[in-house]
């Protein structure tokens, strides 16, 4: 699990070392630096797919390929776009460096530092270990980023659609939601009977233990009465999801209802709730705005099912702009379903010049924050001041 990201030179962090926990909340106003955290890791994750962080080549061990900033998951530009704007070159280094990596709970540690030379955009990373000895460049690292336990989950998520790509590579192959997720349906729909395991996940009010019955009931949460089925489209690369109103499993309901007709709240929200219920021990996801058009109940409940991923021993790193799904969170900790230890709240804003600030804020056992920094979910409070003056 990871325990600390490091960021030098790369995008609004001159230098910054962010703690990290198995649920941990990015919040703060809009070009602040949370989405910054999440695209530091899906760069990674990216250049790893692609074979770009170490050599392609074997007979050339100083070939470290280089970091893929457009891809799948992120879309970063160029090396100018991510270099930070107040670096200052010296006489020892005329060059910008850029350093991406992370500190793991079991004390490993591993970063990748560029050279950048602006007639060349971004030079190849070197890789580097805890005690700063350069990485034989053919390790691999068995760490959650690198492995098949990892989700990223962007803002701009699937919408309702009458049909979704059935790749059995993505989906069946990598287990591999998509960066939209875009292969859930397919997804669920092959891994629909896998047995959920005892424990957090596991829904009280479902009708029994395998995954669609358990998605069915956590997707309950956020729209009572819902549920859902998943089915191949014969004879073409598709999949098709419908949903039911007042039935139980899906499977028995008759009258079923196109993603179309329904809104956007629940496509939008399925591949959170099929990455955390079937995520194993040890996994990594990335999740950017899981609120977005739910009901302020459903954004609480989001919360809930969040933490109960990581009481089964997930990492989570949540990027949010809303104050039900931080509450949701508290509460998760007031009622003893996830430790006040197991969550990390940072709240980022700008500070002087370009450079990003963080204020990270403790979490109470009775699910109570250390402090309430000026623009951290106060606008609630600020607009009723305002009414009342």
């Amino acid at each position: 699990m990871i325990d600390e990201l490091r960021l030098v030179n790369f995008k609004a962090f001159r230098s910054a070392r962010i703690p990290m926990a198995p649920v941990t909340l990015l919040t703060g106003l809009n070009s602040s630096g949370k989405s910054t955290v999440l695209q530091s890791l899906a760069l990674l994750r990216q250049s790893f797919d692609a074979g770009m962080l170490y050599p392609t080549d074997a007979l050339d061990p100083t070939d470290f390929g280089g970091f893929l900033l457009d891809g799948d998951l992120v879309e970063l530009g160029i090396g100018q776009d991510v270099l930070h704007e107040d670096f200052e070159p010296s006489d020892s280094e005329p060059d910008p460096l850029m350093t991406v990596g992370y500190r793991m709970t079991d004390g490993r540690s591993h970063w990748w530092v560029v050279r950048y030379v602006a007639e060349q955009d971004v030079l190849p990373p070197k890789g580097f270990n805890a005690d700063g000895e350069e990485v034989d460049a053919g390790e691999r690292h068995d760490v959650p980023l690198f492995s098949s336990g990892f989700q990223y989950l962007k803002a701009d998520r699937i919408v309702p659609a009458t049909t979704y790509p059935r790749s059995h590579r993505e989906a069946i192959g990598r287990g591999f939601l998509g960066a939209r997720g875009e292969h859930t349906v397919n997804f669920l729909r092959h891994h629909a009977q896998d047995i959920v395991p005892d424990g957090p996940l596991r829904h009280p009010e479902a009708q029994a233990h395998t995954l669609l019955d358990q998605v069915v009931a956590w997707m309950q949460e956020l729209c009572p009465g819902v549920n859902l089925e998943a089915a191949e489209i014969p004879g073409v690369d598709s999949v098709r999801l419908s949903y039911g109103f007042g039935g139980t499993t899906g499977l028995d309901s008759t009258r079923r209802r196109r993603p179309t007709n329904v809104g956007f709240g629940l496509t939008y929200a399925l591949p959170i709730v099929v990455a955390c219920l079937s995520a194993a021990p040890g996994s990594l996801i990335l999740v950017e705005n899981p609120e977005a058009h739910l009901h302020p109940r459903g954004q609480s409940r989001m919360a809930s099912l969040i933490a109960a991923s990581a009481a089964a021993g997930a990492q989570l790193i949540v990027e949010t702009h809303s104050d039900h799904v931080l509450n949701g969170l508290r509460i998760a900790v007031k009622t003893k379903r996830i430790s006040a230890a197991d969550t990390a709240v940072h709240f980022f804003r700008r500070g002087s010049g370009h450079e990003a600030e963080i204020v990270s804020p403790r979490m109470g056992n009775d699910g109570m924050l250390s402090e309430w920094p000026e623009g951290f979910f106060d606008e609630w409070e600020a607009s009723l001041d305002q009414l009342l003056d």
